[in-house]
């Protein structure tokens, strides 16, 4: 018994003397390996009487257990060690300042919105927001598109599944319009916003994406009419285009949600194969607009007999890329630090009317 308890003492000891995982190893092997002191005593009882045989391999079962939990407590405390060894040898000092070359950019998309707000706020407008995920009612039947109107086709839509309730389909909202009847449904007018938001439809080149912005205005109230819209929209293509004398140019086109409707073009040159926005003689499109269809009036609960309105849409992206010259639209998703170190904008330098948009 003497024996057992001073080989007991001496492993234990060996144990907790195990410098790393390595050492630990050793110890074990030689205490509990094929070859091991304890496996080579439970080897000698074979000359041991049957009530001897009983009695020294309890002893030597009790030693291999006590052996075997210090092993694996070791074990447990040195891995703790190497974790925070290891933690310590890669930790980050998240405390240094940022280097200039890492220095963050506002995005142009992000900077467009802003310059567009800054202009409409001056014409009293105000900035109104809705779902990504729309009903079909909101996206399309709202606006005199009902099922089999075909001017659904030309969307591209991204249906979703029915929603826990059921109910009404759900899309991707198609364009920022839903905003304007969910406006004119829990408001009475007068009612003067705009609502830049994304917009999805399922396309991809070079000048349509999955994922896009746009910028909708509404104005509602009594007495509306095609000559509000027109100075509107010139005093807001010459202020974010910072062309004094920018002209404007209204075409007939159709819209199932405004009548009459018109596309909007605004003056450019293309000499050379160069695009310059200005009163050149030349003309470019960038949206759409006209007056609400009294339809879409009535199925908001707004009395068309009473009041009238216009409204006008267009890209966000699109008008990045006229005014600071960006050739392709799906570079503004790629995440290239590059691309938006050149055409990005410096933080906190927010655009204002008074002061001008760019700086």
């Amino acid at each position: 018994m003497d024996t057992l308890d001073s080989l007991k003492t001496e492993l234990l000891a060996a144990v907790e003397g195990a410098a790393d995982m390595a050492g630990l190893e050793d110890v074990r092997v030689s205490a509990l390996g094929k070859k091991g002191r304890i496996t080579a005593l439970m080897g000698d009882m074979r000359t041991l009487s049957p009530e001897e045989r009983r009695e020294r391999g309890q002893q030597l079962n009790a030693l291999k257990d006590a052996v075997a939990d210090a092993i694996e407590g070791r074990r447990a405390v040195l891995k703790r060690a190497e974790l925070s060894a290891r933690l310590a040898a890669e930790r980050i000092d998240v405390t240094l300042p940022a280097r200039p070359e890492t220095e963050g950019r506002v995005h142009p998309i992000s900077q467009t919105v802003d310059e567009i707000v800054a202009i409409f706020a001056e014409m009293g407008f105000t900035v109104a927001e809705g779902p990504d995920i729309e009903t079909d009612f909101h996206n399309f039947t709202a606006l005199n598109m009902p099922e089999e109107h075909p001017a659904r086709q030309m969307h591209d839509t991204f249906y979703l599944p029915p929603g826990p309730e059921g109910g009404n389909p759900r899309v991707l909202r198609t364009h920022t319009s839903p905003v304007q009847i969910r406006t004119m449904l829990s408001q009475k007018p007068p009612i003067r916003i705009i609502s830049p938001g994304r917009t999805y439809r399922s396309d991809y080149d070079q000048t349509h994406t999955p994922m896009f912005h746009q910028v909708e205005a509404l104005v509602i109230g009594e007495d509306i009419h095609m000559g509000h819209l027109k100075g509107c929209l010139l005093e807001f293509v010459r202020a974010f285009f910072q062309v004094d004398d920018l002209p404007v140019r209204f075409r007939p086109s159709f819209f199932p949600f405004t009548e009459p409707s018109a596309e909007i073009d605004i003056g450019c040159s293309r000499k050379g194969g160069e695009l310059k926005i200005g009163n050149f003689g030349d003309w470019l499109e960038i949206g759409g607009s006209g007056m609400v269809h009294p339809k879409v009036l009535e199925n908001c609960g707004i009395d068309p007999a009473r009041y009238q309105g216009f409204a006008f849409g267009m890209g966000i992206e699109r008008m990045a890329m006229l005014k600071y010259g960006i050739p392709d639209l799906r570079t503004f998703f790629e995440a290239d630090l590059r691309w938006l170190k050149h055409y990005g904008f410096v933080p906190l330098d927010q655009p204002n009317v008074a002061q001008g948009l760019t700086r």
